[in-house]
């Protein structure tokens, strides 16, 4: 299996080295190791994770949850279950903040085309 130095897992993944070294220690990489002169040694799997923690956080889940589900990863298989209704509970999270954003979007698409309107015609329209 490749083994991929910090430098690598940083350029593979756009996040910079300290951006790395940070979500180690807020202990949210599981299964680094250290070659025989002490550098992290990280594995492809590391660069899908960085994908996966990158996502959740652009998706609204917390620090402390990501550590939460990142404990459970590291337990082993014993948690699939847990980890599983841990990310449904997340997506349902997501769909509601979806929800939100596109009844958000409506109200924003409705204001530009008043003023498209009002530009056209020149005159005020009614409501907003």
């Amino acid at each position: 299996m490749p083994m991929l130095h910090i430098g690598e897992l940083s350029r593979r993944t756009g996040r910079s080295v300290h951006t790395i070294r940070w979500y180690e220690q807020q202990k949210l990489v599981p299964g680094v190791r250290r070659d025989d002169a002490g550098r992290r040694i990280y594995r492809e799997q590391h660069v899908m994770w960085l994908d996966l923690l990158d996502r959740l956080r652009k998706s609204g889940m917390s620090i402390r949850q990501m550590r939460e589900y990142a404990v459970l990863v590291k337990r082993g298989d014993s948690t699939l279950a847990q980890r599983r209704e841990m990310l449904i509970e997340h997506r349902r999270r997501v769909d509601a903040q979806m929800a939100e954003l596109a009844a958000s979007r409506e109200v924003v698409d409705r204001k530009i085309e008043f003023y498209g309107e009002w530009i056209q015609t020149g005159v005020r329209p009614p409501g907003y």
